[in-house]
């Protein structure tokens, strides 16, 4: 390609020729790999507007990157432009009015850094370089989220770059539908977002943080665990959030590890937890910290990158032992590659509940976790007998959950409009319509506005 082909592109403009090229195409999930036509790295607004008004008027589809961290990687692809906006990472706060203004493109570990060296905690995510627009606009988990609720219900304004190029304000005064949309549906679908506003949460001195570990557990004991965690869960403390993982590793077998947060003291938590300890083979580590170096704790056990196969589901209600007994049977054996498969149940409930599922477009206020399946894998070989075996097992967890997570799409989704989003798939797809008409933005499970 010659370099004029690319004029009225601004910003840094990566194209296979250049050197960078291959590392810049690369997502954090390495199973993925796509070959875009055009990398845009922008650096302000105009950069952005300039790379949709370019992809229009040459008829080149668009992805919208700012982690690179979609599981499916819809955030890339081939012979397309990408829009990277991991350049546009300003923060600042204004303590007057208590909010924090995020530009699209920082992400978990620098918002942490910045907040907490304020004393604030946050409502984010766990991986360090996942990018906090992609977390929001699906929703946002994560371990303080039974305590302030999901990362998009701290949200209070936006600013996105539409189709024609122009900036538009969203909030509940201003565009408050497009506000609603961008509350839970995904990002990628309605154009891109350049910068949030947070309301930030009380200052808070110190921290619990959990950790407790079964090594070397029985397939009984972590029937057990789940079934401890159902009865346990809804009656929790709101101020705990947590998650767990029941693993079966090429290096350490069957186990369990879960690991949280608690807006309280060491010893009420212990309190707390008494039903996992009570399980034998519990080891309970309890660490009064900061929230910051809680996070730090967190985020150093994420790699570099990874290759996996991983979706979500949302479970609504309690399972038989009979049920338990199925979900445990799932990854007793590793599919051919893998040095890694578990079973990952990440709490909901507390503030999550509080808000209606219509208020926002996440939809499945009312579940009680997210229930999850992966496999990991190093050598690319076994990249299909991976995927399929996470196909095969997803099947009994579909048959027993309701409703799927935006932020861990499957590509293998039947009718995923209806999973992602339920009965909210509707106004989404009159939203889209809306504000987005000729369909610019797209992607494979994107929002589809009707006929």
């Amino acid at each position: 390609m010659k370099d004029s082909d690319f004029h009225g592109l601004t910003g840094e403009v990566v194209t296979p020729d250049d050197p960078v090229y291959e590392g810049a195409r690369q997502e954090w999930n390495r199973a993925i790999q796509k070959y875009p036509r055009v990398i845009v790295y922008c650096y302000d607004n105009d950069d952005v507007s300039n790379a949709i008004c370019w992809a229009r008027e040459n008829r080149v589809s668009i992805r919208i990157r700012s982690g690179g961290h979609n599981y499916e990687g819809y955030s890339v692809g081939n012979n397309i432009l990408v829009i990277d906006i991991s350049r546009m990472n300003g923060l600042k706060l204004d303590r007057s009015r208590n909010l924090l203004h995020v530009q699209g493109g920082v992400r978990n570990r620098q918002l942490y850094e910045f907040v907490s060296s304020k004393g604030y905690p946050f409502p984010g995510g766990t991986c360090p370089s996942v990018g906090v627009s992609g977390y929001t606009l699906g929703g946002g988990w994560g371990y303080t989220c039974r305590y302030f609720g999901l990362g998009c219900d701290n949200l209070v304004e936006l600013e996105m770059v539409d189709y024609t190029g122009r900036v538009l304000t969203a909030n509940k005064y201003h565009n408050a539908d497009l506000f609603w949309a961008c509350r839970g549906a995904g990002g990628g679908n309605f154009g891109v977002v350049v910068s949030m506003n947070f309301s930030l949460p009380p200052k808070v001195e110190r921290v619990t943080f959990i950790e407790i570990s079964y090594p070397h557990a029985s397939s009984s004991s972590q029937v057990e665990f789940l079934n401890v965690w159902q009865n346990w869960l809804p009656d929790a403390d709101e101020r705990i959030g947590i998650n767990a993982r029941l693993f079966n590793s090429k290096e350490d077998g069957i186990g369990i590890f879960a690991r949280g947060i608690f807006f309280g003291s060491p010893e009420n938590a212990r309190e707390i937890l008494q039903p996992f300890t009570d399980i034998s083979g519990a080891e309970l580590t309890l660490q009064y910290i900061s929230f910051l170096d809680a996070i730090e704790q967190i985020e150093a056990t994420y790699p570099p990158s990874e290759k996996f196969k991983s979706t979500g589901r949302f479970t609504h209600r309690q399972y038989s032992i009979e049920e338990i007994e199925k979900l445990v049977g799932l990854i007793q054996e590793r599919p051919k590659g893998s040095v890694y498969v578990s079973l990952i149940v990440y709490a909901l409930g507390g503030a999550v509940q509080d808000v209606s599922k219509h208020a926002t477009a996440f939809y499945y206020r009312n579940a009680q976790y997210i229930l999850a399946i992966e496999s990991l894998w190093i050598n690319p070989q076994f990249a299909e007998a991976n995927i399929k075996w996470v196909q095969q097992k997803f099947r009994y967890i579909r048959s027993i959950t309701r409703g799927s997570y935006v932020n861990f799409p499957y590509n293998s989704l039947m009718n995923y409009e209806q999973a992602y989003f339920g009965q909210n798939k509707y106004r989404l797809e009159k939203i889209k319509r809306k504000y987005d008409p000729f369909n610019i933005f797209s992607f494979p499970q994107g929002i589809k506005s009707p006929g």
